[in-house]
């Protein structure tokens, strides 16, 4: 779908989080994310949701792929089927990104055109991971090299390879 892309944080072995928290704090990549999904709709899973402070739906509209009811303090568009979720997407001309958790990029990577990927060079304890997808599918492109607190990292744009 040309208006879905996908946006996550992962290390070296596909890690994304633990416990519900991110493994890193780079300021860096945050304002990236913030630049990225500024003013657009979110793509979001419930555990996801409320891992993350009200805040980070600011100025983002918020759409989560829930069978159960949401008891939220903001507006939130809920989905309980990804079928419903990606009609509505697929309607609709606005841009829609991908914020996470790792079901909700299992789910969701047969469908974008696009995947940024902060991809920390550094293997971490964690309990939820990215998933596996095949590299020989896209085109990456290196937004750039970076390092923050001895953590280097890069930031990666796949693109889905069409078929000619």
């Amino acid at each position: 779908m040309k208006n879905l892309s996908l946006i996550a944080a992962i290390g070296k072995n596909r890690e994304l989080g633990l416990d519900n928290h991110l493994l890193w704090h780079i300021p860096e990549d945050l304002v990236f994310y913030k630049e990225m999904t500024w003013g657009k709709n979110v793509v979001v899973g419930r555990n996801t949701l409320f891992s993350m402070p009200s805040k980070a739906f600011e100025n983002r509209t918020a759409f989560v792929l829930s069978p159960d009811n949401l008891d939220v303090s903001f507006d939130v568009n809920s989905f309980d089927s990804m079928d419903k979720l990606l009609n509505y997407i697929g309607t609709n001309k606005d841009e829609f990104m991908v914020i996470g958790g790792a079901s909700i990029y299992q789910q969701f990577i047969p469908y974008v055109d696009t995947m940024y990927l902060t991809e920390v060079d550094e293997y971490f304890n964690a309990d939820t991971f990215f998933p596996e997808f095949d590299v020989n599918e896209w085109d990456v492109e290196v937004l750039g090299e970076y390092s923050y607190n001895e953590l280097n990292y890069t930031r990666n744009k796949f693109t889905r390879k069409r078929v000619k």
